[in-house]
């Protein structure tokens, strides 16, 4: 089972012509539009897990115990990642890369609006925190699957000369969805109170999923399969187990995409998920209003810096661009801790509105820095999988580690020296890997072992 061939040749026949123009436009809407509606969803739990969840499906833990127990569930969709990594990675490069998109999108908006109508303990006692996972589980393959192929469908579709910018509009539904996600939850924090917003208040954007992704599957509808992929069916080099042949062949590459990520993806859930529980404790006692707001600035600081540092990748490098992320971002974490815990309410609110400036400067080229070192015939399991892993070492334990750091250490500096020693495993990570910036990604030759 693979691409029709007649699909393949309306493909490649549009290549030179005003609907290639048009049908640029429209991968890189579709895939900005998917991959805002997948981590709204995803976001969604981020900010509940720490806001909410704990009282809903942990009542009877201690506060301490419940935020574990709660980002426990948090972690279990990034561990599910790899595997959808892997599932659609197969399909993605069997297939192509619209039909298996659409799969992804249709997974994350049901499982989300499950969630939205899941009976708390209360109700339901421990069944409840247990379906909790299992969804937070179809969360995480549906993501898993989603980004190699939405960076896919922008990148191979655009100018190859501009490989970083149309890697990074994909990369702006993090902001989006952030935003997006972030803003309900405020709104409806706002709008009702603290017994009404655990009571049903969280549950409405959840719900709100199926009307998001009803719009994300009339968009990816109406684009086509991208050239490259089409060039590889044209041509009957397809795969028949492209994820294990990634695997057997680019090991290096695969590992190397995941540890790069170290200083991008930890540090942004202790941003975006660790944050909200910390400044909201009875330490440190800030509304969730003033963290959720601070958080919304953050993510439409980033909606214009990802793009920009997608953009300079393209002069200057990716690599250039990327170490000086990774960089900023170990000294970043004990600028950041410092100003949380100054006690001085603008300065906190400072930090957290500037907390994903670093993480801007990494997130932009990192798509296009990823997706190039693998050749198109397995792009989409290599890049998947790569990115991916990363999820079960970076961004999945980040807010139970730092949570354990606080409690043991006592101070938010230990928060910072993991954030450093992360920067120092992407910059090592990052000095290993092969430059794609330059090369013909089309040619399979740009990869010979």
């Amino acid at each position: 089972m693979t691409l029709d061939p007649q699909q393949a040749r309306e493909s490649r026949e549009v290549a030179g012509t005003a609907e290639h123009g048009r049908q640029v436009r429209r991968a890189a809407l579709a895939s900005t539009v998917g991959t805002t509606i997948e981590w709204y969803d995803y976001f969604l739990y981020g900010t509940a897990s720490a806001l909410v969840f704990p009282s809903v499906f942990f009542p009877h833990a201690s506060h301490y115990v419940g935020t574990l127990e709660s980002f426990a569930t948090y972690f279990v969709g990034f561990a599910a990642r790899p595997i959808g990594a892997a599932i659609f990675g197969h399909w993605g490069d069997r297939i192509g890369r619209k039909v298996t998109l659409i799969v992804t999108l249709l997974m994350m908006g049901l499982s989300t609006t499950l969630i939205g109508v899941l009976p708390g303990a209360a109700s339901w006692g421990v069944a409840a925190p247990l379906l909790l996972i299992l969804l937070r589980v179809v969360q995480g393959i549906a993501v898993g699957g989603e980004w190699s192929g939405s960076v896919l469908l922008s990148m191979e579709w655009g100018d190859q000369k501009r490989r970083g910018l149309m890697g990074s509009w994909p990369q702006l539904g993090v902001a989006s969805g952030l935003i997006l996600g972030t803003g309900f939850l405020t709104l409806l924090s706002t709008a009702t109170d603290d017994a009404a917003f655990t009571s049903w208040g969280w549950r409405v954007p959840f719900l709100c999923s199926l009307v998001l992704v009803a719009i994300g599957l009339y968009i990816r509808l109406k684009i086509l399969e991208t050239p490259m992929f089409a060039k590889i069916v044209a041509d009957k080099a397809v795969k028949k187990a492209p994820v294990l042949e990634v695997i057997r062949n680019h090991p290096r590459a695969i590992i190397l995409s995941a540890l790069v990520r170290m200083s991008e993806q930890m540090p942004f859930y202790v941003v975006t998920a660790f944050v909200l529980s910390y400044l909201t404790d009875d330490t440190h006692g800030y509304g969730n209003n003033f963290v959720l707001i601070g958080t919304l600035i953050a993510a439409a600081l980033e909606f214009v810096l990802v793009p920009f540092f997608g953009n300079l990748s393209d002069t200057v490098g990716r690599k250039k661009v990327y170490a000086a992320g990774a960089a900023l971002m170990g000294v970043w974490g004990f600028v950041y801790f410092a100003l949380l815990d100054s006690n001085v309410t603008w300065l906190v609110f400072v930090a957290v509105c500037l907390g994903l400036v670093p993480h801007s400067m990494q997130y932009g080229p990192q798509a296009s820095l990823i997706a190039e070192s693998f050749p198109t015939s397995l792009r989409y399991g290599g890049a998947g999988l790569g990115y991916q892993l990363a999820s079960v070492v970076a961004g999945g334990p980040a807010a139970l580690i730092a949570t354990w750091l606080i409690h043991t250490f006592d101070t938010g500096y230990a928060v910072s020296v993991y954030i450093l020693i992360s920067s120092v495993i992407t910059l090592a990570a990052l000095a290993a890997m092969h430059d794609h910036s330059r090369s013909d990604i089309e040619q399979e030759s740009s990869y010979a072992r």
